[in-house]
């Protein structure tokens, strides 16, 4: 893991330099990935128990091996490694992480609440991120996500092989803990696509020409667009439901990126989307 965060922040560092404007951005996901490292080495595998034995009609049903919305953890791991990623991001001045942090202290976001919500797609209206991107990257929302990843991670590892190697998930969530995904890469030959889970770092292998978030493989109503000299970028849409999920086309690149790093990299193609009306 070391040889890989090494190579990983060197990438960072090119980008930096390719794209000043998100400079911030970009150092923050650079002291998270260090810290990431750091807590990974902490975990306990149990903090998400997962009942081995119903493994293969979970994911012959459509469901994921850990459910948040009912489930009940010991997240105080969890909870330390968010508030650490609060001071990260308190110490880089981030205006709303101050309210952030004072709605914890006075008990008006509670972190189990905030994990269960960040499941069931809802916003605490007080948390809104307010950044000079217009609220595409929502600040709560990725450390609130971050907080987990290293357990997730761990989860996802554990069960990979297990996962692959029996009856193929077709669906378009994760199938360790159910989020949609951000990103998507293309890669192997004959152009296989790949979706990326940013909770949990789990890729699954998913149709070329088919929504991940309603199902619709109907041609004429899936699109997408690209950018001048960004062509290894694109961001598929989907006309039915009007949702996107960005890209990259890894078929002439060598080396292996980090879609962490890459999903952040490419927030201005999240702004084209929002501007073209899709979420």
């Amino acid at each position: 893991m070391a040889e890989v965060l090494k190579e990983t922040l060197k990438t960072i560092d090119g980008y930096k330099n390719m794209k000043p404007h998100y400079e911030e951005l970009l150092g923050i996901l650079e002291e998270v990935l260090i810290l990431r490292e750091q807590y990974r080495r902490k975990v306990q595998e149990n903090i998400f128990n997962v009942d081995e034995s119903l493994i293969e009609k979970k994911l012959a049903g459509g469901l994921p091996l850990v459910d948040f919305s009912g489930g009940e953890f010991d997240l105080e791991g969890p909870k330390e490694y968010f508030v650490a990623l609060l001071e990260i991001a308190h110490k880089r001045a981030l205006e709303e992480t101050g309210e952030i942090i004072k709605k914890m202290e006075d008990g008006g976001l509670d972190y189990m609440e905030m994990v269960r919500d960040s499941f069931t797609f809802q916003q605490d209206e007080g948390a809104e991120d307010n950044n000079e991107d217009g609220g595409i990257f929502d600040l709560l929302g990725f450390l609130v996500e971050e907080s987990l990843r290293p357990a997730l991670e761990i989860l996802s590892e554990k069960y990979r092989n297990m996962i692959i190697s029996g009856p193929r998930w077709s669906e378009g969530y994760c199938p360790i803990c159910g989020r949609e995904p951000k990103i998507s890469e293309i890669r192997e030959e004959g152009g296989k696509r790949f979706l990326f889970c940013g909770q949990c770092g789990f890729e699954w292998q998913f149709g070329r020409v088919k929504c991940p978030f309603c199902g619709n493989e109907d041609q004429q109503t899936l699109a997408y667009f690209t950018i001048e000299d960004e062509e290894k970028y694109r961001v598929d849409v989907c006309n039915v439901c009007n949702k996107y999920i960005k890209t990259v086309d890894l078929r002439e690149t060598e080396r292996k990126p980090n879609l962490d790093v890459e999903d952040i990299a490419t927030l201005h193609l999240d702004i084209l989307a929002d501007e073209e009306g899709y979420e």
